[in-house]
């Protein structure tokens, strides 16, 4: 069965990574608990420029910022927009989401919805 996924990239200061990691774990729940069936955030290990492009040239990555590269599995993309909308309206959540308390500039963050293709 295919299903739907929710990829995002975002850079975060190496400082706040921790930060970064604890806001991660407390949404990652909210998501479980409203349907989504994996979410896995992961930060760069093995990244390096690219001569065209790459992920740190697409986040404008700085001297003292990590990639983070994430994503959010769902049954269907019908599935997804129902669970991000109760996550979006869990208060929970609003919490976490004044800009001036991200661990991270979600100005340089990018994201999109992806049919999957192929999975094994």
């Amino acid at each position: 069965m295919a299903h739907y996924v929710d990829g995002y990239v975002v850079p975060v200061p190496t400082a706040k990574l921790d930060a970064y990691r604890q806001m991660a774990e407390r949404a990652a729940k909210l998501w479980k608990e409203h349907g989504a069936l994996q979410v896995c955030e992961c930060a760069a290990d093995d990244v390096k420029p690219g001569k065209v492009t790459s992920f740190p040239q697409a986040v404008q990555l700085k001297d003292d910022e990590i990639v983070v590269f994430s994503f959010i599995v769902y049954n269907s993309r019908e599935d997804r927009d129902r669970i991000n909308a109760k996550v979006m309206e869990d208060p929970r959540m609003k919490d976490m989401m004044d800009p001036k308390a991200l661990p991270f500039d979600g100005m340089r963050m990018f994201w999109g919805g992806f049919k999957t293709i192929v999975e094994v």
